[in-house]
């Protein structure tokens, strides 16, 4: 094989608790992750040396500090390999926006690498590759509905959420995670999410269950920086969604809808008071 093409899935967490600052400097946290069907494409190629990224987003470097890049470079590392890579990445999914972009185009390099070097690796041996690429990056190899504990590595794959309609909204601003866990007082947190409750719900199929229990308590750090946040989130509920919540550490919101012809509705009207820069009527997958 000499070429192939791969789609990378953005995510949102339908719930994202931290439970505490760790010692290193990180968070324990505990998530409920979802892929949604937004995706970025990546072509890979074999090139005679190096690792060579080209895309069509002006936003992203295309050299050491891209993490497409540093997927490559460690799967060169790890199996020696001596050939070279041209990957191209197609960017549709909202850059600086809560929705694992990067991770998942790292996760996709891995799974591209692996497939196109015919190199065998599983999907447990490929996350913990991704785990030293960033937290998010074994969860967008693994995919679908999964509790996400740790720091984000320890993954357990639910059965998948119910089927329903998902409006994606990024406002135009981006938001740094590095800031948002920065000026999260975990210590602080007087209200977690109860997501123990979210998991039986998507187990038991209801719908219900699972958007009473929407929370994510980085909105206590992302909002009042970023108020356009919390009026999305308000405009959604009040243009049908069932529930609404910002995704990671924003300032991406998404809505739950249960029918596409509400959240088209929705859609069109949030992008007339234009509220949003990027906007999408998706669903989980």
């Amino acid at each position: 094989m000499s070429k192939l093409e791969i789609k990378a899935y953005a995510k949102i967490n339908l719930g994202l608790d931290v439970v505490r600052r760790l010692e290193n400097g990180y968070h324990e946290v505990k998530m409920v992750m979802q892929t949604v069907g937004i995706y970025d494409v990546l072509t890979f190629e074999k090139a005679s040396e190096g690792i060579v990224i080209t895309t069509d987003s002006g936003e992203l470097p295309t050299d050491e500090n891209n993490l497409i890049y540093k997927a490559a470079r460690l799967m060169k590392e790890r199996y020696g390999i001596t050939e070279g890579v041209r990957i191209h990445l197609q960017k549709n999914i909202p850059i600086a926006a809560g929705m694992a972009g990067g991770s998942t185009d790292a996760a996709a390099t891995l799974k591209g690498l692996n497939e196109l070097f015919e190199l065998g690796a599983g999907k447990q041996e490929l996350q913990e590759i991704g785990v030293k690429i960033g937290a998010d990056v074994p969860y967008c190899v693994l995919g679908g509905t999964a509790l996400a504990e740790g720091i984000g590595e320890k993954l357990t794959s639910l059965p998948s959420a119910p089927e329903c309609v998902l409006l994606v909204a990024k406002p135009d601003i981006n938001v740094s995670t590095k800031f948002v866990y920065e000026h999260l007082d975990a210590a602080g947190v007087d209200k977690h999410p109860d997501i123990d409750g979210m998991v039986e719900a998507i187990a038991e199929g209801s719908l219900q269950g699972i958007v009473e229990r929407m929370e994510n308590v980085l909105e206590t750090v992302t909002i009042p920086a970023h108020p356009i946040i919390a009026t999305i989130k308000s405009r959604m509920k009040e243009l049908g969604a069932v529930n609404s919540l910002m995704s990671g550490s924003g300032p991406t919101v998404f809505g739950i809808f249960v029918d596409r012809e509400t959240a088209e509705k929705a859609y069109e009207q949030i992008k007339n008071e234009q509220l949003a820069k990027q906007i999408f009527v998706t669903t989980m997958c």
